[in-house]
């Protein structure tokens, strides 16, 4: 089995690619080793110490380090910790698979919210994916967009930057109802 990786725009995140299916529908984070309880995968990857957050997507595995480490000292281990998951046939997530979904909205601005969720899915997740991330709609209120960021968006510092330059401009340019992008927390 040879995992290839890939650097991120965070440069406290890496993106693991098995070369094989990780999960076969969705996304999933675990930000805490005590998240990972239902994920033999990120359970591993927490063993090895010294990560701080563990994101799996379709077909790739993106592991954030603490800044007390260098990837030199880690990538061998999360290495080892990835290989030793899929050679064991054991799945990435035990029982019900919990997909990263957008948040539920309705209300006055329940069309307005459609096409946000739906400029989202088409033009903005499938980017964001491709650097080890995701980003989900939390919420709109009074034309501000609240998005929650995931697996290497999450504390990347180039994330505000695309916030406000990418997706906000995507969305202002589709959608005049909105005004502002905003990040949650998780």
């Amino acid at each position: 089995m040879f995992i290839q990786t890939e650097s991120t725009p965070n440069p406290a995140t890496l993106k693991f690619l098995p070369g094989q299916t990780v999960l076969a529908a969705g996304s999933a984070d675990f930000p805490t080793a005590d998240s990972a309880e239902t994920s033999p995968l990120a359970r591993r990857i927490y063993a090895v110490g010294d990560v701080t957050g563990v994101f799996l997507g379709p077909d790739f595995v993106t592991v954030t380090k603490s800044e007390a480490v260098d990837w030199s000292h880690i990538k061998p281990a999360i290495l080892g910790a990835v290989m030793e998951h899929f050679q064991s046939g054991q799945p990435a997530i035990e029982g019900e698979v919990g997909s990263v979904t957008h948040a539920a909205h309705d209300g006055p601005d329940a069309e307005i919210v459609v096409q946000i969720k739906d400029l989202l899915d088409t033009r903005v997740r499938p980017a964001v994916a491709q650097d080890g991330g995701d980003i989900t709609f939390h919420g709109f209120d009074r034309g501000v967009v609240y998005l929650h960021m995931q697996g290497a968006c999450a504390g990347c510092p180039s994330s505000t930057m695309t916030l406000k330059m990418g997706i906000e401009n995507l969305l202002r340019h589709y959608i005049p109802e909105v005004t502002e992008v905003r990040p949650v927390g998780g």
